[in-house]
């Protein structure tokens, strides 16, 4: 989720090493940069279920959400983190398969399980569940700091977000969002827009050979 300058070679466990960087593989014997799959994977299924969670459109639409969050954000994303960690990259091989399977599970849980959860106790299941994936999200936002401004932002944003819908989840689980679901739901927006751009970035320093869209490398020289 990170591109430093152009020039500067970064260590092979950080993240997204930059295309300039090292010589491309020959074909068929290489594995290409699946971070901005991941990402986007990440931006599109955030972005339809943050605007349910918003209340700018109806929550009647929830199933078209779990239904990307089942292929793109799950399966496709999943598949993302694999090639991570082929590629030797183990920050994103590590963020896109906790986030793969966060969102296989949600679509689990709202498929298959939460009908058997009693309705009194649906909000605190749902919080409980955005809470513990809160917890791999603050490793991944320490971690994250020898990355760039843009990735530490977006992870805080993540990290926040899922906080805020948990206590939201927690506090009632209703048809019509509460306050702190709402603004769970911006914050979740942001973090989708922030991801769109990281994957935009990595798509154009492959595609122009150089650093296109400033991130703040954080790394050091």
């Amino acid at each position: 989720m990170t591109s430093v300058a152009e020039g500067h070679e970064r260590h092979a466990e950080s993240p997204l090493p930059v295309t300039a960087a090292r010589p491309a593989p020959a074909a068929g014997t290489g594995w290409g940069n699946a971070a901005p799959l991941g990402l986007a994977a990440f931006a599109v299924t955030t972005f339809i279920l943050s605007l349910v969670n918003t209340g700018v459109v109806s929550i009647g639409i929830e199933p078209v959400a779990f239904g990307v969050a089942f292929m793109y954000g799950g399966l496709v994303q999943l598949i993302a983190g694999v090639i991570c960690f082929r590629n030797g990259n183990t920050f994103n091989g590590v963020l896109f398969s906790t986030f793969g399977a966060f969102w296989l599970s949600l679509y689990a849980i709202a498929e298959y399980f939460l009908k058997s959860i009693p309705a009194a106790d649906v909000g605190h299941a749902l919080g409980i569940f955005l809470f513990a994936f809160a917890i791999p999200t603050l490793m991944l936002l320490v971690a994250s700091f020898r990355t760039n401004v843009v990735v530490v932002t977006a992870l805080t944003a993540l990290f926040v977000t899922l906080v805020v819908l948990g206590a939201g989840n927690y506090q009632n689980h209703a048809a019509t969002p509460n306050a702190l679901m709402k603004i769970g739901g911006w914050l979740g927006l942001l973090a989708a827009v922030l991801a769109v751009y990281l994957a935009c970035a990595e798509v154009c320093e492959f595609t122009y050979g150089r650093a296109v869209l400033p991130l703040g490398p954080l790394t050091r020289k």
